[in-house]
C-alpha cells in the first residue's frame, strides 16, 4: 500500500503503520485520516499481519494534533459532522479492530494525536513524549474520543484537570497515570514494542480478537459485559486453537495456534 502520508510496512507478522508529515509534526488532517481508514480497512484481512503498531515519523510527534486551518471556519453542523465521520472511520474503529493495535508515542500526542493514541488497543511511550488535550485553549473541546476515553483510563478526576487545564504531562507522569504501559528511550520504543508484538503473537489471535470485542462491551451502554464474556468464553470451546492450546498444554509443547 502506497499513501501520501502514510509509510506502511510488514515484516513478520507486525505492520507498523507510521504517520508521515514531519513538517506539519504528523497533524492530522482530513486526507491522513481517510488514509488511516484505508489502511486499517485493508489490513483487517491481511493474512500477514497479525499486529499493528501505529507511530510516528522522527521524534519531534507521534502526532502534534488535527490540522486546524481546516476547520477554523466550520459552521456548528460541520463541526459535528467532522467529530461523528472521525470516530466512525478512524478512533471507534481501531478501538474495535479485530486485530491488536499498539501506539508507539514518540514526542508530541496532543489533541487528536492523543485521542488516536487512546484508541489503540494500549500505549508505549518515549522518554520524551508530551500528552495532551489543549481543545479547551482553542475554545473547542475534544471530538475524538478524548472526553471519554481519558477518564476511563486515568479516571475522571485527572481527566478532568487535564482537560480543563489544557495541560501536557510527561511520559512517566503518563505511566504513573495509566495512560500509556510502558517507557522506553527514544532510540528503543519501536524494539521494544515490537517485542511486545511478538509476544502477543505467541497466543491464540482467534482468542484475542475475541478477548477485545469482550473487554471493549463493558464500555458500552446497553451492554452485559459479563454476559458477553460468557458467550464468547463459549464460543473458544468451538475454535481450532483451542483444540491446539489444550493438546499442547497436555502433551506438554509449545502450541502452534493455526489461528481459526
Amino acid at each position: 500500500m502506497k499513501f501520501e502520508n502514510l509509510l506502511v510496512e510488514t515484516q513478520n507478522y507486525i505492520t507498523q503503520i507510521t504517520i508521515n508529515r514531519p513538517k506539519k509534526l504528523n497533524a492530522l488532517n482530513r486526507e491522513t485520516l481517510h488514509e488511516i481508514h484505508q489502511a486499517f480497512t485493508a489490513l483487517k484481512t491481511d493474512q500477514n499481519t497479525k499486529v499493528i503498531i501505529l507511530t510516528g515519523s522522527g521524534e519531534k510527534a507521534f502526532v502534534a494534533g488535527a490540522d486546524i486551518s481546516e476547520f477554523a471556519d466550520y459552521s456548528v453542523e460541520e463541526g459535528k459532522n467532522l467529530a461523528a465521520k472521525g470516530q466512525e472511520e478512524v478512533f471507534d474503529f481501531i478501538a474495535n479492530y479485530n486485530k491488536p493495535v499498539i501506539a508507539a508515542v514518540n514526542g508530541f500526542a496532543l489533541g487528536g494525536g492523543l485521542e488516536l493514541a487512546m484508541a489503540a488497543h494500549f500505549r508505549t511511550a518515549s522518554e520524551n513524549a508530551k500528552l495532551g488535550l489543549p481543545e479547551t485553549s482553542l475554545g473547542v473541546i475534544p471530538g475524538y474520543g478524548g472526553t471519554q476515553r481519558l477518564p476511563q483510563l486515568i479516571g475522571k478526576g485527572r481527566a478532568m484537570e487535564m482537560i480543563m487545564t489544557a495541560k501536557m504531562i510527561n511520559a512517566n507522569q503518563a505511566l504513573t497515570y495509566g495512560l500509556v504501559n510502558h517507557v522506553t528511550t527514544p532510540e528503543e520504543l519501536l524494539n521494544f514494542t515490537q517485542k511486545i508484538a511478538e509476544k502477543i503473537m505467541n497466543n491464540s489471535m482467534v482468542a484475542i480478537a475475541t478477548a477485545i470485542e469482550a473487554i471493549n462491551a463493558n464500555y458500552q451502554d446497553g451492554v452485559n459485559g459479563f454476559d458477553k464474556e460468557i458467550d464468547a468464553f463459549g464460543k473458544s470451546f468451538g475454535t481450532e486453537d483451542f483444540k491446539e492450546g489444550t493438546s499442547a498444554f497436555l502433551e506438554k509443547r509449545k502450541a502452534t495456534f493455526p489461528n481459526k
